[in-house]
């Protein structure tokens, strides 16, 4: 595995947990039967650390010609999710009668599967891009 991808696991993804790994720990330790041991808004933000993490490398980048093209898809799909996950956001924020929670929490973990995917792609690339320079 590359640097680059090293850092991305380590300062991207790990960091992104925190919520859920923190979450656990208090789960683990307290005796409050009805806390629940994932909740959307913890998704929400590993989300969001992702796709923030995805411009923010790739708009430090030299890009070729011929690679603007993916820079540009991969800025525009980042800003489509987060604008997802802000709306998933809101709507963790909004009283639970109101929310399905279930359908919230099985969307935010879909969404955190794909961003996962896709944050991984766009390291990968730029990890092999940078180690042909």
């Amino acid at each position: 595995m590359g640097n680059i991808k090293i850092k991305w696991l380590v300062y991207t993804v790990l960091i992104g947990l925190i919520p859920v790994f923190s979450r656990f720990l208090v789960w683990l330790v307290t005796n409050d039967t009805n806390m629940e041991l994932m909740v959307s808004a913890d998704l929400v933000t590993f989300g969001l650390i992702l796709h923030v993490s995805n411009i923010n490398e790739i708009e430090h980048l030299t890009f070729e010609d011929h690679d603007r093209n993916w820079k540009t898809v991969q800025n525009g799909l980042s800003i489509i999710f987060i604008v997802f996950y802000s709306l998933l956001f809101a709507l963790t924020l909004i009283d639970d009668g109101l929310v399905d929670l279930d359908a919230l929490k099985l969307c935010t973990q879909i969404l955190a599967v794909i961003s996962f995917m896709i944050s991984y792609s766009v390291y990968d690339r730029i990890s092999k891009t940078t180690s042909n320079i």
